[in-house]
């Protein structure tokens, strides 16, 4: 089913509501973006991705990921697109549907370390915000309901011990003899201190978000715990 044959579900309003999802890496922020998304007939746009597809951009031309200069540059010379689908996003980069090749661990590291400079993410800001304007959308990240959306109806920032999201990370991953847990678990830390620390738009759950530590979770708890929070906001806009 289209997001647009379950639309009718929600009522006036409702459907243009924004429903922005934080956190950090291995949190499960795409599994329960994709299910908000299904469930109460929004689209579901997946932001990481679109740094995925940049940070692609950058290690297929060879450039330094530390040189912010050039990483600038590249950015000007780059188009990003998403189509929403039924499951996933299309990602497309300068036109290449390049959805298939995002989810390696090197375009994850590389993601990161682009994202750390400020030019990079006002321009990323400003295409999200673009994708989003119309509203009955889902959006997940790092930074949607503090900088992308701060007009969100719903934000949620999910979490979970860094132990427990790198063994989720490593499942995902396939379990590859040749990666280890702890060198997954080890690479997200690393990953946690970089988004946690930059000098713009640093990992941090607004004042306003709904906190879910889905630690002693499982997915599918996680997953109800996020929709009763939507339901909720859509329960509470219907009274007024």
């Amino acid at each position: 089913m289209s997001a647009e044959e379950d639309w009718p579900r929600l009522p006036g309003a409702a459907r243009k509501i924004i429903v922005a999802i934080d956190g950090p890496s291995g949190a499960g922020k795409s599994t329960i973006a994709r299910h908000l998304a299904r469930h109460f007939g929004l689209l579901n746009l997946e932001t990481g991705a679109m740094y995925r597809a940049f940070a692609l951009k950058a290690l297929r031309a060879g450039m330094p990921l530390d040189e912010s200069g050039r990483i600038e540059a590249l950015a000007a010379r780059t188009t990003i697109r998403l189509e929403p689908g039924e499951e996933h996003n299309r990602v497309l980069l300068d036109g290449e549907d390049v959805t298939a090749l995002l989810r390696n661990q090197t375009v994850t590291d590389a993601a990161s370390r682009v994202s750390v400079f400020p030019a990079i993410r006002a321009w990323m800001v400003q295409l999200q915000q673009q994708l989003g304007a119309a509203g009955g959308v889902v959006m997940e990240g790092r930074d949607i309901g503090t900088v992308v959306f701060p007009q969100a109806e719903v934000k949620i920032f999910l979490d979970a011990a860094p132990e427990v999201r790198g063994l989720r990370r490593y499942e995902q991953l396939g379990s590859k003899p040749e990666v280890q847990p702890a060198e997954v678990i080890r690479d997200l830390r690393e990953r946690d201190e970089r988004d946690r620390n930059r000098a713009d738009s640093p990992l941090r759950p607004s004042a306003d978000a709904v906190l879910v530590d889905s630690t002693g979770m499982t997915l599918e708890e996680a997953v109800r715990a996020a929709e009763a929070i939507v339901e909720a906001r859509l329960a509470a806009m219907a009274t007024t």
